[in-house]
């Protein structure tokens, strides 16, 4: 093959994102965060382009956050401004399917194109240090007697913990349609809420209320894993006789229209990306359980959740 022939095979190649990692050069990622800035989307979207440049798959990244409305308007932004290219990525997960449920917006995440599971971080349930209540059975004695007097303090509206409660609800025998729900925007009026006494009960990741936790500021009282948390002594609910298990997983998803060649060159680099040191280092330091999955298997899992929430969401009138 003359030289010049073979040079533009190769440069046709490269555009089309068919060759292997080791051939191509090194990618400018666009990050979507669609949250703002400190939350678990914005740790993860970040930790994932630092370990992207570890990896050496990605030359430089680049963080666009929108926050809103459970991601909606990250995703809209996503969705309408980054048709076809090849090297955007949006960071979402279980609460942007709740959001969708709730919210309804006009654009749909099966516009965007589904990437890679990342991780889960299941939430741990939290009493305030002068509750009345010591237990999740006090909480859950409680909830049956009346359940509009226990308030569960988290994040937006479809969130894991709100969807943790309506489930632990309709395990027990409480109507969870009467769930006393209160949703905050961030982490830190959530925090603040515990702190303060004024939900009865709050939920979200461990790494999120760690710090309280380990100083006596809030008491742990159940996570919602199938088994206790590496390191954590803290029961499941599932010890608890409640058969609750949901975690708050991660993922990307890659720009509309791009090519399924594309699509398995940006899918490698995530997973090569997820084999890097600064991955690990950011598994560990975050508590995130690593629960990749990547291709149609992601895309069928997303499709089994949506409906899954959609049903759950329903039973407690959050829909």
């Amino acid at each position: 093959m003359r030289r010049d022939t073979f040079l533009k095979s190769l440069a046709a190649l490269a555009a089309a994102g068919a060759l292997p990692l080791s051939a191509r050069a090194a990618a400018n990622v666009k990050m979507m965060i669609p949250a703002n800035p400190g939350g678990g989307w914005d740790t993860t979207g970040r930790a994932l382009g630092k370990a992207l440049n570890d990896a050496k798959v990605a030359d430089t990244v680049t963080y666009d956050n929108k926050g809103g409305a459970a991601g909606a308007l990250g995703l809209a932004q996503f969705v309408n401004g980054s048709k076809g290219d090849a090297n955007a990525l949006m960071v979402m997960g279980s609460v942007m399917l709740g959001g969708i449920i709730t919210g309804k917006p006009p654009v749909k995440l099966e516009q965007a194109t589904p990437i890679a599971r990342l991780t889960t971080e299941y939430n741990v349930f939290v009493l305030p240090s002068n509750s009345p209540f010591k237990t999740m059975k006090d909480v859950i004695d409680q909830l049956k007697k009346d359940p509009g007097s226990v308030k569960w303090g988290g994040g937006s509206r479809g969130a894991t913990e709100h969807i943790a409660a309506a489930m632990i609800a309709q395990k027990v025998g409480a109507d969870p349609s009467k769930i006393n729900y209160v949703a905050f925007r961030g982490g830190g009026e959530a925090t603040a809420a515990i702190l303060g006494g004024n939900v009865t009960i709050g939920g979200s990741g461990y790494s999120e209320f760690a710090e309280y936790i380990a100083a006596g500021k809030m008491k742990a009282i159940a996570v919602t894993s199938g088994q206790r948390l590496p390191g954590i002594n803290v029961p499941t609910l599932k010890e608890q006789g409640i058969d609750v298990e949901i975690g708050n997983w991660r993922g990307v998803y890659g720009a509309p229209g791009i090519s399924a060649e594309q699509r398995k060159a940006l899918t490698d680099m995530v997973l090569a990306a997820m084999k890097s040191a600064s991955w690990a280092e950011s598994l560990k330091k975050n508590d995130w359980t690593p629960a990749v999955l990547s291709g149609d298997a992601f895309a069928k899992f997303v499709d089994d959740d949506f409906a899954s929430l959609r049903a759950i969401m329903t039973k407690s009138g959050m829909v």
